[in-house]
């Protein structure tokens, strides 16, 4: 009986199987290393660890100044928003309130994630420098090298970040020709490339010859990141900044998820602002985190391993000083740079009724954020609480 099943079986197609088995076996195997050899590649950032706690004694002599700068621009409480004051990473100061949601009598509270506008742009830009620092990109690479349909050729990644590639802002180029962008439809970062690539949008200024503020590097800057790391901007954003850092009440605001659930902005009276057809354009703005996440991302962008010093060096020179000035902008940071040698940092933002100030002052280890949901200029006072730390000469006609 045996032999007779042995006869009638075809050794080498048993043979063959096998061989094609294995041979998947491997494949798969080698697809799943890649896999994770991919993902291990991706650059994320660290949490600074182990900083010098400090007394409460410092805490006692700065904080009596502080209280009074707080009732002085926010008398009664009326700042609704979020509001911190830490050194070495620990809280000295922080106030939160007002509603996150008027229509349903939330308040905000320290775990309320509000849009941070313009300040969204220091995270593009960490991102961004996290990839350069691992060889991913270049600084002085073409933009079209990247983006193929890009059509200003002399556009470098340095110059989005510093915003000198001469663009002219999305906004600007969308909202009045029908033939250019339908404003009933809501616009797409990829939706800018191809309008770019296909409507002949003249630029403001010729490449890199002078500083522009412009909102459209920064939306160019998230589909770079989207290339470079085959993620969705909000998953890289995730996946290299938020979850190492535990920014557990950050995230990328999607349109089609987000809009019902997000805290709204709301017009110095009051009045709720709604969405438009740019509220799904993001890396310039739409990033929603909280105070204390904000502190924790500072935190790591101190740590030692954040950057190479070479490429930290160049983060923070000024790019935009056409005429000499003390304004000015560096990579993904706005700057104050005194002729006495003194040098602030900062970013501010606004997106509809959402203002945003975020100041680290790096020598002195101190962080300061602000964000408010309800237009207003008093977030961008923060400012007057750097010469508390350290000696920033500036020039306060109201100051006491």
């Amino acid at each position: 009986m045996k032999m007779s099943l042995l006869k009638k079986t075809n050794i080498p197609q048993i043979l063959f199987s096998i061989l094609v088995l294995t041979s998947c076996g491997k494949d798969k195997k080698t697809q799943t290393d890649t896999a994770a050899e991919v993902e291990d590649t991706l650059p994320r950032m660290k949490p600074l660890a182990n900083e010098t706690k400090i007394s409460q004694a410092y805490i006692n002599s700065v904080t009596g100044r502080i209280n009074h700068f707080y009732n002085k621009n926010w008398p009664n409480n009326t700042m609704n928003g979020s509001f911190l004051v830490a050194k070495n990473g620990q809280i000295i100061f922080e106030r939160y309130n007002g509603f996150a949601n008027k229509n349903e009598g939330t308040k905000i509270t320290a775990e309320t994630p509000v849009q941070i506008a313009s300040v969204s742009k220091v995270l593009t830009a960490t991102a961004v420098l996290k990839l350069v620092n691992a060889g991913k990109i270049d600084l002085d690479q073409k933009v079209n090298t990247i983006l193929k349909t890009f059509p200003y050729p002399d556009c470098t990644v340095r110059m989005l970040l510093s915003h000198r590639s001469g663009m002219r802002n999305y906004a600007y180029f969308t909202d009045r020709d029908k033939s250019v962008w339908n404003r009933h439809n809501q616009l797409t970062n990829k939706d800018i490339l191809d309008i770019l690539a296909t409507k002949d949008i003249g630029l403001e200024s010729k490449t890199g010859t002078r500083f522009s503020y412009c909102n459209t590097n920064y939306a160019m800057l998230a589909l770079i990141i989207q290339k470079i790391t085959g993620l969705s901007y909000k998953e890289a954003m995730s996946e290299m900044i938020f979850k190492p850092l535990g920014m557990t009440h950050t995230y990328v605001f999607d349109n089609d998820k987000d809009r019902k659930k997000i805290v709204p902005s709301y017009k110095g009276n009051g009045v709720e602002i709604g969405f438009d057809y740019l509220d799904n354009v993001y890396g310039d703005k739409n990033v929603f985190s909280t105070a204390r996440d904000l502190l924790k991302f500072d935190r790591a962008r101190n740590a030692p391993g954040f950057l190479k010093p070479e490429l930290l060096k160049q983060v923070y020179t000024g790019y935009s000083n056409e005429r000499k000035g003390t304004k000015n902008y560096g990579l993904g940071i706005r700057m104050i740079n005194w002729e006495t040698g003194q040098n602030y940092y900062f970013h501010n933002g606004w997106w509809h009724g959402n203002t945003s100030s975020y100041i680290p002052l790096m020598k002195e280890h101190v962080t300061i954020i602000a964000l408010s949901n309800k237009m207003t200029r008093n977030t961008y006072a923060v400012r007057k609480l750097a010469p508390i730390f350290g000696d920033y000469p500036f020039n306060f006609k109201d100051e006491e």
